[in-house]
């Protein structure tokens, strides 16, 4: 059985300092920095996150679940994406299970720290993993683009 997602003083630690590194751009080129308003106060919430990214196409996953910036995003529907100077809005597409999986098995396999939070290994078939997506989100990204981009 896989392990549950507890946002634990370690944890805290971890994701400060990434913070710090994705401003100074010295996180690794996968990790981006999230925004995205809170769903009951509409303040901005900020959590480092990996993306798997793909012939432009990008894919943010849950690796721990539906966790806060989860419930957040799905209410707004856009999120915002950023490192060092650049910054983008994406609105976010939630894949259903079996469009996931594929998805969430590359994620597993190039982040594999994640794996105890996992019932599935980086050796199992894709189908393994549809019923992981069930319970771990994954959001197709299509960026915003502004009035200025658009002309």
């Amino acid at each position: 059985m896989s392990r549950t997602f507890e946002y634990t003083l370690d944890r805290r630690i971890v994701n400060r300092i990434l913070l710090w590194m994705l401003r100074f751009g010295l996180a690794p080129s996968s990790y981006y920095l999230l925004t995205v308003r809170g769903r009951k106060t509409g303040n901005p919430h900020k959590v480092p996150v990996v993306l798997v990214e793909e012939e432009h196409k990008r894919w943010l996953v849950a690796p721990y679940g539906v966790v806060d910036w989860v419930k957040n995003a799905r209410a707004s529907g856009i999120v915002n994406l950023s490192r060092q100077a650049q910054s983008g809005d994406f609105r976010i597409n939630e894949l259903p299970p079996e469009a996931a999986a594929p998805i969430l098995k590359k994620y597993l396999q190039k982040f594999p720290i994640t794996a105890p939070y996992f019932d599935a290994s980086t050796d199992s078939a894709v189908d393994n993993f549809i019923e992981e997506a069930r319970s771990k989100p994954v959001f197709e990204l299509t960026e915003v683009k502004t009035k200025e981009e658009g002309n």
